[in-house]
């Protein structure tokens, strides 16, 4: 089989995995980090079909959205392979979609050159007018609150605080997405990011201003 073949199998397997998807992590999501990641992949000359391939597969073994992550993983090696999918490029995008999470960053798992590709670009769609409206989506669909003036930033989080912990939208902006700018792997995603992150501080400065009645 063909890559774009392949590509395009990849594409209808992440639309069903995603398709009922409301916290962020929809088909929309995925086709905008698969663009920012070709467009890095591009200029960092790294793998583009190992860039395209993680960056549409990235979400689908992701425990926000499957029930096991194990049994979902299991599932998407068997269906690269019945795609033709090399061994190798199998293990390739498994070793970028498995270690490229937020959550893990601390535990600083080496990634390959299109892993910190897609990580980028991934990130990037997290930060940002995007990004702001992904965690507003992502809260409703949690029902975490907007905002607590009487809560703070919670600090050196273990992946389950991070995720399971009380927080709320406006908490997770520190928690974070005001850490993705430092947190990039590529010169050119480290360009992208700046106007991104310079976009979040501008939002949070009109939003206290909003929220204490001053603007």
């Amino acid at each position: 089989m063909k890559q774009q073949e392949q590509l395009k199998a990849m594409e209808q397997y992440a639309k069903r995995v995603l398709s009922a998807d409301t916290t962020g992590h929809d088909w929309s999501h995925i086709k905008r980090v698969v663009n920012t990641a070709k467009t890095i992949a591009k200029a960092e000359g790294a793998d583009l079909f190992i860039c395209e391939a993680a960056a549409l597969l990235h979400d689908v073994i992701d425990d926000k959205i499957v029930k096991d992550p194990i049994v979902a993983l299991k599932e998407l090696k068997e269906f690269l392979i019945s795609i033709e999918v090399t061994p190798e490029q199998v293990e390739a995008i498994e070793l970028i979609i498995t270690r490229m999470s937020f959550k893990n960053h601390k535990e600083q798992q080496e990634l390959s050159l299109e892993g910190k590709v897609v990580q980028d670009a991934d990130r990037l769609d997290a930060i940002g007018a995007i990004g702001i409206a992904r965690v507003m989506c992502y809260s409703g669909s949690t029902g975490r609150p907007m905002h607590n003036p009487e809560m703070k930033p919670r600090e050196e989080l273990t992946p389950e605080e991070y995720r399971n912990g009380e927080s709320t939208a406006i908490m997770h902006f520190y928690e974070k997405l005001l850490k993705l700018k430092d947190l990039m792997n590529t010169k050119y995603g480290n360009e992208l990011a700046k106007g991104r992150h310079e976009f979040l501080e501008t939002y949070l400065e009109q939003f206290y201003a909003e929220w204490d009645g001053k603007r």
